[in-house]
């Protein structure tokens, strides 16, 4: 019989916040930790060495992994280190420092959208040689919702539609850019695309998406960690 364990409040608490200059030193350390995972993951993906060597770097990555100990985050709660709604996420699989998965891409405003910029790698490829094509939805979708937040109306997604026009480069620098074009109610009307920095004026893959900003008690419900 499998047992499954659940964490009450008294046996996790709430975390600690850091602040000022020990948040900044915390988040240099979780975006240390990214970065070496993330090489750590491009090298997995991309060895082609033996099973001996496999099995022994699989028992190194087993004794690095109980090294991790301490409290650990529940689902749903907000990481310490971040700051949400509308701030840094350190974890996010698309622009988190400390995530082993994302690129990650890099946002900042541009005129009335916003831009991110990234590079996928070959963990993130679909086809030989180019980016699968739910990595595009993600960074889209991502840029799509950081553009609605931009706009003061921060909001999530309830439709997203991508056309896909050329394949997506792997290793190459890419631009990500996304903008509001309407509203209607609580509904957000946006546009994304994607295309490469060496070329920016060709877009290969483009994306129109609907965004909903929830009322204060659904926001409430959805999301109860947030003060």
């Amino acid at each position: 019989m499998n047992v499954v364990a659940t964490e009450s409040p008294a046996t996790n608490p709430d975390p600690v916040r850091p602040t000022g200059e020990e948040l900044d030193l915390q988040r240099a350390a979780i975006a240390g930790l990214g970065h070496e995972l993330r090489a750590l993951v491009d090298a997995t993906v991309r060895t082609a060495a033996s099973t001996e060597v496999l099995h022994r770097v699989t028992d190194g990555v087993r004794r690095l992994t109980g090294q991790l100990t301490g409290r650990r985050r529940v689902r749903a709660e907000i990481p310490a280190v971040d700051r949400f709604p509308g701030g840094v996420r350190m974890y996010s699989p698309v622009t988190g420092a400390g995530s082993p998965l994302a690129p990650p891409m890099e946002v900042t405003r541009d005129g009335d959208g916003v831009v991110g910029r990234c590079t996928l790698g070959i963990a993130h490829e679909g086809p030989p040689g180019y980016g699968h094509g739910g990595m595009s939805a993600m960074l889209l979708d991502e840029l799509m919702g950081w553009a609605c937040a931009a706009a003061g109306m921060p909001g999530m997604t309830v439709s997203l539609q991508v056309r896909y026009h050329r394949p997506v480069p792997l290793e190459a620098p890419l631009r990500v850019y996304a903008r509001v074009t309407g509203t209607e109610g609580r509904k957000i009307f946006v546009d994304g695309s994607i295309s490469t920095e060496e070329d920016p004026s060709v877009v290969v893959v483009t994306a129109d998406g609907v965004f909903v900003s929830p009322d204060p008690d659904r926001t409430r419900a959805l999301f109860p960690n947030v003060r």
